[in-house]
């Protein structure tokens, strides 16, 4: 799901970076007034295990590569997107300077995918389903549907920019991310299980399921 340099115009890279600053600057006044010194390792946790996992890349045609993502993990337990979107412009950002695992100038456009799209669609469907399926089925739906949805949103972003034709490129990737998603389903739900034995304190849960 890295977009790799050169795969997106500058001008449509410029656009995905504006985007990018605005949430930052919403991600950034969040992290003042809610990341406390008991909840900033968490994160930092969080940030180490996502860039493992977005590491094992399995090659999809037409240059990108398909991964698990932990947007929707990061959203759900801090339950703010916002939390996603600091966690992935840093992992991304050295993902592409030191190991060329995506690119700088499609930095906005892998944050907006994992981060935005991945950690509000996670975060919400998570709260639309956590009172009738309960938090554990309500994280594994909403981690699997939000791996989906980004790398659907990755497809549109490459065809638009004429990477590769619309008709081609989305199907790869939602089939490559419809089986990853189930991955990550599980794995969200393992993470959010054992946070919720063993450190409930650290969850921001809106009411017990």
């Amino acid at each position: 799901m890295h977009i790799p340099d050169g795969f997106i115009p500058i001008a449509q890279c410029l656009i995905y970076y504006i985007i990018l600053i605005v949430a930052l600057y919403f991600s950034v006044k969040w992290a003042k007034n809610n990341l406390d010194e008991k909840r900033i390792p968490l994160l930092a946790v969080l940030a180490a295990g996502i860039f493992a996992i977005m590491s094992m890349n399995m090659p999809i045609p037409f240059g990108t590569s398909g991964h698990m993502v932990g947007g929707a993990l990061v959203a759900i337990v801090f339950l703010a997107p916002e939390a996603a979107v600091l966690v992935f412009t840093v992992v991304l950002l050295i993902q592409a300077l030191i190991f060329g695992d995506g690119g700088i100038t499609a930095l906005g456009a892998n944050v907006l995918n994992m981060a935005i799209v991945g950690g509000f669609v996670g975060l919400f469907t998570f709260k639309g389903l956590e009172k009738s399926l309960g938090k554990y089925p309500a994280a594994g739906i909403a981690a699997w549907l939000a791996t989906v949805i980004a790398a659907l949103a990755c497809a549109i972003e490459m065809g638009i920019a004429g990477t590769f034709p619309m008709n081609v490129g989305i199907p790869s990737m939602v089939l490559y991310h419809f089986f990853i998603g189930i991955i990550e389903a599980v794995l969200t739900v393992i993470v959010i299980a054992a946070l919720d034995k063993f450190r409930p304190d650290l969850l921001s849960w809106k009411g017990d399921a």
